[in-house]
């Protein structure tokens, strides 16, 4: 028994639940996003214990635990906010993933002689953006609902994107895709993803109004998440987006149609609980994962590449995103995104798990690995340490805590 694999999973995870209770209990009393200070502990772990050779698995956070991050936060937006702002959701989680991938790739490009295939690669593993500590900071400050909603549900639907945009991106520079069909690919594999979360959160949000036992459907939602995205995965899809679509139907057409509200506010404390789990875990294992002395061979490229995402950030936000909210309202009459709104929202533009399994996961022969994955891990540690420890003072410096929407 001594010394087996078993046991020692059971080890590290039991660690790992305290490390997350110790450091929970220390950001309560310093003011800190634990997100970020998860992270800090990661690195710090892994600079003081390097004969441990800690190793992160990117099939553990992309298969273990996103699944259960994005279906929570899925099934939990609020459905009148996301119609309202979807038009707005899906410019920034589709063409807004591949405008900034594609700025990052033009950047690196030119100012360090990075190769246009593996330069985008970088640009498609740093373009998704996970606002996990923006949003905490949001909800404590009761920021309006319809802001809260759209950062998160980005969030949720760029992820799906990134990771399509990253996978085509690696066959492309390998010589094993052409650029028709990568776009061909990118299409098919986004909508049929959609259409099987979306079948699948159909036909679970049926079986669960044939159930009387919150238990079961409790088991339910767990199938939903997890499931969905092993069938996805299986058909060569996106479990991401699957799980994503699946978590939005449960969520809206399965309250109306399966779910008692007992069975919802069970589902809702133990969802929240995961969700919390499951976060902790991501940052926690994102900075462990972070090899600190491979940023210094990369430290220039890192420089441009944190340039690159803030002006391609700025682009998306204040130039796509506010120009068609202004010209939605002249030509229609929609309620446009006050300004304040797209200061948060460019804040909020940082980068986490998803760019660092998606690093790990760069297959080992690719060129110049090292130092892409060098300029990814840099760029996420300084989203993480600058821009997610001042989202309360950007959040309070827009003004727009209180609940109600600004004006401008």
């Amino acid at each position: 028994m001594p010394g087996t694999p078993i046991l020692q999973a059971v080890e590290a995870f039991v660690a790992l639940l305290v490390a997350l209770a110790f450091v929970a209990l220390v950001t309560r009393r310093v003011g800190l996003p634990y997100t970020v200070a998860l992270v800090l502990f990661g690195v710090a772990v892994s600079l003081v214990a390097p004969p441990v050779h800690l190793q992160v698995s990117p099939q553990l956070v992309l298969l273990v635990l996103l699944p259960g991050l994005v279906f929570e936060a899925a099934y939990s937006l609020d459905q009148p906010e996301l119609l309202r702002a979807l038009g707005g959701v899906l410019l920034l989680a589709v063409p807004g993933v591949l405008v900034v991938a594609g700025f990052v790739a033009v950047v690196l490009h030119l100012a360090t002689g990075l190769a246009m295939g593996p330069a985008f690669v970088v640009g498609a593993m740093v373009s998704a953006t996970d606002p996990a500590a923006v949003t905490t900071s949001i909800r404590r400050l009761r920021a309006p609902a319809r802001l809260a909603t759209m950062v998160e549900a980005e969030s949720l639907l760029n992820d799906g994107t990134g990771i399509v945009a990253f996978t085509i991106a690696v066959a492309a520079t390998q010589g094993a895709m052409q650029p028709g069909q990568a776009a061909v690919q990118f299409v098919g594999v986004t909508v049929g993803s959609v259409v099987v979360g979306a079948v699948s959160g159909f036909v679970i949000s049926r079986l669960a109004a044939t159930v009387e036992d919150h238990l079961v459907e409790l088991t339910l939602t767990l199938v939903a998440a997890y499931g969905t995205y092993l069938v996805a995965d299986q058909l060569g899809i996106s479990g991401i987006i699957a799980t994503v679509s699946a978590g939005i139907v449960l969520g809206t057409y399965g309250r109306r149609v399966g779910l008692s509200q007992r069975v919802q506010d069970a589902i809702d404390v133990v969802w929240e609980f995961l969700a919390f789990l499951l976060t902790a875990l991501v940052f926690l294992l994102v900075g462990i994962a972070i090899p600190v002395g491979q940023l210094a061979d990369a430290l220039w490229p890192i420089a441009w590449g944190v340039v690159a995402i803030l002006v391609g950030r700025a682009a998306v936000v204040y130039l796509m995103l506010g120009g068609a909210s202004r010209l939605a309202e002249r030509v229609v009459g929609r309620e446009r995104i006050p300004t304040r709104w797209l200061h948060v929202m460019f804040w909020a533009g940082l980068r986490g798990a998803v760019a660092v399994a998606l690093a790990l996961s760069l297959p080992t022969d690719f060129p110049d690995r090292e130092l892409l994955q060098g300029i990814t891990f840099g760029v996420v540690l300084f989203t993480l340490l600058v821009q997610a420890t001042s989202a309360e003072r950007i959040v309070r410096w827009a003004r727009v805590n209180g609940g109600q929407a600004p004006a401008g």
